[in-house]
C-alpha cells in the first residue's frame, strides 16, 4: 500500500484520538471501544453480500463524522464518542492495509486484496 494513504491515515487516527481528549470520558475507554466496529464482522455469517455491506456500514468515515456532529449539536457526548470510536477505527484500519470491503468476500477491501 502507498506510505502516503498510511501517513494520511495515521493523522486521521491522530485527529481521532484528540477528539476523544476533549470529551468527557476516561482515557481507558478509548483502547476499551476501539475495537468495537469490528464487530460488524459477524455480517460475514450471513454471506459476503451482507458481511460487506455491514462491515462498510461501521467502517464508513462519513457515519462516524455524521455521529460525531450530531451528538455535538444535540450535546450528547455519546454520540461523539460513538463518532470519534468509529473515525478513529476506520483510519486505524486502512492505515494497516484493511479497506472497505467488495461482495467478494472479506479479503477483497478497495485498497487492494490483504495478505498479497
Amino acid at each position: 500500500m502507498n506510505t502516503l494513504i498510511k501517513l494520511e491515515e495515521a493523522a486521521m487516527l491522530l485527529l481521532g484520538i484528540y477528539l476523544f481528549s476533549l470529551l468527557p470520558y476516561a482515557w481507558w475507554w478509548f483502547p476499551a471501544l476501539i475495537l468495537v466496529p469490528d464487530l460488524s464482522f459477524t455480517g460475514y455469517a450471513f454471506g459476503n453480500k451482507a458481511g460487506a455491506w455491514v462491515y462498510n456500514l461501521a467502517h464508513h468515515k462519513a457515519i462516524a463524522i455524521a455521529l460525531y456532529i450530531a451528538g455535538y449539536y444535540t450535546s450528547l457526548p455519546q454520540f461523539q464518542l460513538a463518532g470519534v470510536i468509529l473515525f478513529a477505527h476506520s483510519s486505524m484500519d486502512r492505515m494497516l492495509g484493511y479497506g472497505l470491503k467488495y461482495e467478494k468476500g472479506f479479503k477483497f477491501t478497495h485498497l487492494g486484496e490483504i495478505g498479497k
